[in-house]
């Protein structure tokens, strides 16, 4: 089920998608992609350097005024061929997905495409009905693209989070440079190919490797860059913001989460549970807002504790190419070495371990042996000062933590330095909404609800500043001006 090396187009490897056409990369540095699944490295990319990143923001700059001024209609219609040929391409696109990141072959098909495919859709269903001019009295409020805009996207969800900054900036007239993750790179290119393939015009969508302190700084400190938008660690946000405030350039950044999943004493546990087990695990725990912290009424908690070893014991893990895998890998060495030592340091903290724990699941085939796959581990007797209730783990890890009143429920989960996700449980519909206004974060889902492309993504707190999706996602991309006497 694996994409072999030789299904990505010839030279893309060794290039940059600069001014309409792959360019090679001027690095000399081979930057490995490495299968977490095995742990051995299949493919390679040409790092970019400072001298490729100039020249990608020389091109965005010059295509810049005419594609600023371009119809909406002319907009829609390229958004539309990406969208077509993104669906089109989806089984590739899984299969590169799952190979680079150890996304399981059928969350990447079912998930990751999709998901990444509706983010473009979205931004066609906002730019067609949006108004760029209003009146206000005698002013006339003008909405008009930022300009030039750098988009640095992460490994955990690589389409994913490309589609979510690519198709708003593009819907608003802006044109951008792309610099992926290093360690899952080989989707963009394919997405990159998508782009030029959609026939958008030269400089409107450039893409440089390399790594983020290249590439990334350099990114949020170039004068002709506009707009920096990031999704990734805290610590990575907060250096693009330190380089970026000279330029005073806007920066939105996406970054880390400590989601609560709040259930109140009202809640169907025998159905809400196992949804907050496979809520917090999914794509192997490495979602920023994944619910990793279930706060749970104490007379509850060993009727939650037996309900979560069953169905954590029922995870298929293994290799992601299999059908029947829920769980691969963690995406890289060093998030793998960080699971672990944090699963330690549960242990060491005096945290009870309901199933789980340090090391490599049992079972594993021969070929697997030194892949990145960790045991999903839930802790119980959990407290808010714990570092595994504090820190994003970022694996499959969840943390049971009890509560006597809803006061003290509401506490728990706002407890943390972040405020990306959260989620309330409950069948009484007015307590979960009042719960939910309570709870200080930028998204709160009740009762496991679809996931909706135009509800507004971003965090409070240290998870970050600005909004991702929808509506508030596109103005992202705008700046407002006001012209007085218009009427």
């Amino acid at each position: 089920m694996s994409i072999q090396v030789a299904e990505l187009p010839a030279g893309l490897r060794d290039a940059a998608y600069i001014d309409g056409a792959w360019q090679a990369a001027s690095g000399q540095e081979s930057l490995p992609v490495v299968n977490p699944a095995t742990g051995r490295a299949f493919a390679q990319v040409t790092a970019g350097v400072a001298a490729d990143l100039d020249r990608a923001v020389a091109a965005a700059r010059a295509a810049f005024p005419a594609f600023a001024a371009s119809s909406v209609e002319s907009r829609l219609a390229l958004l539309e061929r990406i969208h077509a040929l993104i669906l089109e391409r989806a089984e590739p696109l899984a299969r590169t997905l799952s190979q680079e990141m150890g996304a399981a072959i059928s969350h990447a098909r079912a998930a990751h495409v999709p998901f990444a495919a509706a983010h473009v859709q979205t931004a066609i269903d906002v730019l067609r009905g949006y108004p760029f001019l209003t009146l206000q009295g005698t002013s006339a409020i003008v909405r008009e693209p930022i300009g030039v805009c750098g988009l640095i996207t992460p490994w955990n969800w690589p389409l994913y989070q490309i589609t979510a900054k690519v198709a708003p900036a593009l819907a608003a007239g802006c044109t951008v440079v792309l610099k992926p993750s290093e360690l899952s790179p080989l989707s963009a290119l394919l997405f990159a190919q998508i782009v030029a393939d959609a026939g958008a015009p030269a400089g409107v969508f450039n893409l440089v490797n390399g790594t983020g302190a290249e590439i990334g700084a350099a990114m949020a400190a170039h004068p002709d860059i506009d707009m920096i938008s990031i999704t990734g660690s805290n610590r990575a946000g907060v250096l693009v913001a330190q380089a970026a405030a000279p330029s005073v350039k806007r920066v939105t950044q996406e970054l880390g989460g400590k989601s609560p999943n709040l259930m109140l004493p009202d809640t169907d546990f025998e159905t809400a549970v196992p949804l907050g087990v496979m809520s917090a695990f999914r794509n192997v725990g490495q979602s920023c807002s994944a619910p990793t912290r279930m706060i749970v009424p104490r007379g509850e908690l060993a009727r939650v504790e037996a309900i979560v070893r069953a169905t954590v014991e029922a995870i298929v893990i293994g290799d992601p190419a299999r059908e029947e895998t829920v769980l691969g890998p963690i995406a890289n060495a060093a998030q793998f070495a960080r699971v672990e030592a944090m699963i330690a340091g549960g242990m060491a903290e005096g945290a009870r371990l309901v199933c789980g724990g340090p090391g490599r699941p049992a079972g594993l085939a021969e070929e697997l042996a030194q892949g990145f796959f960790v045991r999903p581990t839930v802790f119980s007797d959990v407290d808010s000062a714990m570092r595994i209730a504090q820190e994003e783990i970022f694996g499959p890890v969840l943390c049971i933590l009890a509560y006597d009143d809803l006061d003290e429920a509401v506490a728990i989960a706002n407890d943390t330095r972040f405020g990306l996700g959260g989620h309330v449980q409950g069948t009484d519909l007015a307590q979960a909404r009042a719960i939910a206004l309570r709870i200080r974060t930028g998204q709160v889902h009740i009762n496991h609800p679809a996931w909706d492309a135009s509800a507004p993504f971003g965090g409070y707190r240290q998870s970050g500043n600005g909004r991702e999706y929808g509506v508030f996602g596109f103005e992202e991309y705008l700046e407002t001006k006001a012209i007085l006497g218009f009427a």
